[in-house]
């Protein structure tokens, strides 16, 4: 699963992937309906692979977390962000075991359900596996 480049934006609904940067902020397009529109600097613009959930040991990367739901779900969709706060702790607690539930707010849970589920309808939830294998030039089975 690759994370580079797609980010969420403070105040803005979903996710986006960083088109090109400009001279005040950068372009970007709603992996929704690919609308591009320029984002200023000014506003609070994340990186999803900068972001990481609190546990009780070492914060743990986002990335990983999909990962995790995505092995759980047979890489298909997860629990749906709008579920009750206590089904979002507790299949984050299957996910995710020694979560901080102090630090890791339900507005944080209800945001890290909604992107794994808009990255899956994106087709961006894949086996790292799968991957390596679109890019091998092996042609072993095909016919001449």
């Amino acid at each position: 699963m690759n994370l580079e480049g797609i980010l969420a934006v403070g105040g803005k609904p979903g996710l986006y992937k960083l088109i090109a940067q400009s001279r005040g902020g950068v372009i970007v397009e709603s992996l929704n309906d690919k609308k591009r529109f320029p984002i200023s600097s000014a506003n609070n613009v994340s990186a999803l692979g900068d972001i990481s959930i609190y546990t009780y040991g070492e914060e743990v990367p986002l990335k990983e977390v999909f990962e995790k739901i995505a092995e759980k779900e047979d890489y298909g969709k997860t629990i749906d962000h709008k579920s009750s706060p206590g089904e979002l702790k507790d299949y984050m607690g299957e996910v995710l075991p020694d979560f901080d539930q102090e630090r890791v707010y339900q507005s944080d849970l209800k945001k890290l359900f909604m992107w794994y589920n808009i990255l899956h309808e994106q087709g961006l939830v894949t086996k790292e596996e799968e991957k390596a294998e679109a890019g091998n030039t092996d042609t072993s089975g095909e016919e001449e």
